[in-house]
């Protein structure tokens, strides 16, 4: 979910794949949904006020499709599965891929900039800061290393937070997804310990923004609106099969 001016955008799995819901993000009440043409398995959606759209990627197609707040959709390849997406502070779209560790880089029209060779296994997404570095989640459950990462130009860990699996402070068990604040702070999903932390801007560790008990359910994503001064946190129930079940968001004053 993303949210742009006063309206609060929800990817639901067990809708129609080519539907977004849109929400009123003061009472919360649905509004409309949105059709885009030719999604098929939105991964993440993410918003950008300075161009007036939202960009949800399409792992399956391996597209990410652009929907401006006025007009017809349009679409570019990404060429690999979009995993996660986040924009840069000169309004591009980063493309985290997770299958092949590779970060893309956008701009609005889908112009490919720059794409760079993660080091860390199993990325999730990736994030910017106002001061142009770049952070990364990454560690799926079979994996050792769990961690959020500052990585330079090459793709090479420069710092981390996390290290093995596992619960308490410093540990995570999947790292997911992130949202960044106005001063650089970082919210980031720790999925499978069913909480949300909050690191500083040199990845230290701040405190526990959502707890388990707090959220009940699987977290898989977060959004921060800096406005209202508000988190959203995306949560979902799976099934033994694996398949999503019932889901929801989770708002928090920050």
């Amino acid at each position: 979910m993303t949210s742009l001016d006063n309206r609060l955008y929800v990817l639901r799995a067990n809708k129609s794949s080519e539907q977004i819901e849109v929400y009123d993000v003061d009472s919360f009440g649905f509004l409309r949904y949105i059709t885009v043409p030719g999604l098929v398995d939105a991964a993440d959606i993410v918003a950008c006020e300075h161009n007036c759209c939202a960009y949800i990627g399409d792992s399956s197609k391996k597209y990410v499709h652009k929907v401006p707040s006025k007009g017809a959709s349009t679409k570019w390849p990404v060429n690999d599965p979009p995993t996660c997406l986040s924009l840069t502070v000169k309004h591009n779209v980063l493309v985290t891929c997770f299958t092949v560790h590779k970060l893309k880089e956008f701009t609005t029209d889908g112009q490919s900039l720059h794409e760079v060779v993660l080091s860390v296994f199993s990325p999730w997404h990736t994030v910017q800061l106002s001061s142009g570095e770049l952070i990364v989640c990454h560690g799926k459950p079979v994996d050792k290393l769990h961690r959020v990462c500052l990585i330079g130009p090459d793709g090479k860990v420069v710092k981390s937070y996390g290290g093995h699996k596992g619960l308490g402070r410093q540990l995570m068990i999947v790292p997911a997804h992130m949202a960044v604040d106005e001063n650089d702070f970082v919210f980031v999903v720790d999925r499978n310990n069913y909480r949300v932390l909050l690191l500083s801007p040199t990845l230290a560790y701040e405190r526990e923004v959502v707890s388990r008990k707090k959220l009940e359910w699987k977290p898989y994503r977060v959004s921060v609106d800096v406005k209202r001064r508000r988190l959203y946190v995306g949560v979902n129930t799976i099934d033994d099969d694996g398949n999503y079940t019932v889901g929801r968001v989770i708002v928090v004053s920050v």
